[in-house]
């Protein structure tokens, strides 16, 4: 028993025997030895590999697979080897033997195609030329009412093409021998190169190739001055947005929005942030989160003025310290941004509450009429944010902060209205955030049968935001009845009835509860 190996030839897998596998190796390493490293010697092995390939596929069998010393033996005997083809010195230009004349095979042509080389390959056949065999394809077209097309269209499918140089050399009724695939590869080369010079040497090609290049330089010289364009009008949108910028953040942090209101690209010139932030946080941390704010903001913006001017005005800067050291700036700016608002985050923490409820001294009353007192507030409304409604009003000379109660409906469990105010807000502590709940002054009056509710209510003098909020609970023994005054609507919240009327639609209407809930007269 033999010892076999696997191995890859032109990418199939055989099986080789010991003895085999070396007889194969020493004539492929001579083959590569003579054709050197090429590129053109590469590829001269590669079909000279395919071919090989070919010849043990051919001579394999279902009971014999693998690749004998015989079989090697008959591949160098048929494709030759470096000595039997070496050129001596001095000898006239090889022709191809007749003795390495072999019966033709059917190939299309891929270098002498018009379509799928099919008349090329019939012509290397048949020892013709392609354009005799053309000519009568188009007569037959004609002459047929298109069936030859259909047999083109056959022949084209079914007939392989000549890819490798072994092939092209059997289209021809050559034997794919070593030598002649080195002077077929050879001769192929050398006629691509002088159809490339004399398509150089043309005159198509002269005014081509100017052509070419003046297109090219005119789609340069467009592509620069659009870019150009470009760069300045980037350039431009930089100065103006940093100036601007820088404009509106200064006067928010520091003079105010007045002198700038309505400016166009302004940051914020309706917010003036020192105010803001006295009503928020702490007043020992208010001008260092300034501070902080207006490092962050305002580095990007100075760096956007000052790119913006490199870009118009193309001048160099190659210091590199005052932009590292604008950025050392910006990143403590950032920390200590980072820490101040951890710390009045805190305040936020926990949330809190405490409820006061009293009892309507309105026996023979069987419908309370609620309407909210009228708003005196409306037109000293300093700021109004987006906070529960929280405004800012001016009230002897001193800045209150104030927000809109919410208001709603439940049914009592005994026979007396019920007024129920919740007061809530958060603080660092539960106890903190009970305190500030406790702080908050609402009142309404009751005047007969009529509740009067304030629009507002108030925080202490000199306390912060803390998400305080007021709701107000009517409790509604059953039988009884309620009137929503027209203005109510500002207060009222997700009153639940049996209708599930919408709140808006609920005012100048009485409503009446039972047993299943509130329900329109």
């Amino acid at each position: 028993m033999k010892k076999t190996f696997t191995i890859n030839i032109s990418g199939t897998v055989f099986h080789i025997e010991e003895d085999a596998y070396d007889v194969l190796q020493k004539y492929l390493v001579k083959l590569k030895n003579h054709f050197g490293n090429e590129e053109e010697g590469k590829e001269i092995l590669a079909d000279i590999e395919a071919r090989i390939a070919e010849i043990f596929i051919e001579k394999a069998s279902d009971d014999k697979k693998v690749i004998t010393l015989d079989w090697v033996e008959y591949v160098i005997e048929t494709m030759g080897t470096p000595e039997d083809f070496a050129e001596v010195e001095g000898d006239e230009e090889e022709t191809f033997s007749s003795e390495t004349k072999r019966k033709r095979r059917l190939y299309r042509d891929p270098e002498h195609r018009v379509l799928g080389g099919v008349c090329g390959g019939l012509g290397a056949y048949f020892n013709m030329d392609p354009v005799i065999l053309r000519i009568i394809f188009a007569v037959l077209f004609f002459a047929t009412s298109g069936a030859a097309l259909l047999a083109y269209l056959v022949l084209w499918i079914a007939v392989p093409k000549a890819v490798t140089t072994a092939q092209r050399l059997e289209m021809r009724g050559q034997e794919a021998t070593v030598k002649n695939i080195e002077k077929s590869f050879r001769e192929e080369v050398k006629e691509v190169k002088e159809s490339y010079k004399k398509f150089r040497e043309s005159e198509t090609y002269t005014k081509g190739k100017k052509k070419v290049e003046n297109a090219g330089e005119v789609t340069y010289s467009v592509f620069k001055l659009l870019l150009k364009i470009t760069v300045l009008i980037i350039g431009v949108i930089l100065i103006v947005s940093g100036f601007f910028g820088l404009l509106g953040m200064i006067s928010s942090l520091v003079i105010g929005h007045s002198f700038v209101q309505g400016w166009p690209m302004i940051w914020g010139p309706e917010i003036h942030f020192p105010d803001i932030l006295k009503y928020l946080v702490e007043p020992g941390t208010v001008k260092l989160g300034l501070i902080a704010v207006g490092i962050l903001a305002g580095i990007p913006l100075l760096a956007m003025l000052y790119i913006g001017s490199k870009l118009v005005f193309r001048y160099k800067s190659n210091n590199a310290a005052v932009g590292l050291g604008m950025v050392g700036v910006w990143l403590v700016a950032l920390i200590m941004l980072f820490v101040i608002s951890t710390g009045q985050l805190s305040n936020f923490r926990n949330r809190s509450s405490v409820v006061e409820s009293s009892n309507i001294q309105c026996d023979s009353c069987q419908t309370l009429y609620l309407k909210m007192t009228e708003d005196n507030y409306k037109g000293n409304a300093v700021q109004s944010w987006d906070l529960n409604k929280l405004k800012v009003i001016e009230m002897n000379g001193e800045k209150v902060i104030l927000g809109n109660p919410r208001l709603d409906v439940e049914k009592a469990s005994g026979e007396t209205f019920i007024v129920s105010v919740k007061k809530s807000s958060r603080g660092r502590t539960r106890e903190s955030a009970r305190e500030h709940a406790s702080d908050l002054e609402y009142n309404y009056q009751l005047k007969d049968s009529m509740l009067l509710f304030e629009p507002y209510f108030f925080l202490e003098e000199g306390d912060k935001w803390r998400d305080q909020e007021v709701y107000i609970t009517i409790k509604v023994p059953e039988g009884k009845s309620i009137f929503l005054d027209e203005s109510m609507v500002d207060i009222i919240y997700d009153i639940e009835n049996t209708t599930n009327t919408w709140d808006g639609d609920m005012i100048g209407k009485y409503w009446e509860m039972k047993p299943k809930g509130l329900t329109m007269k």
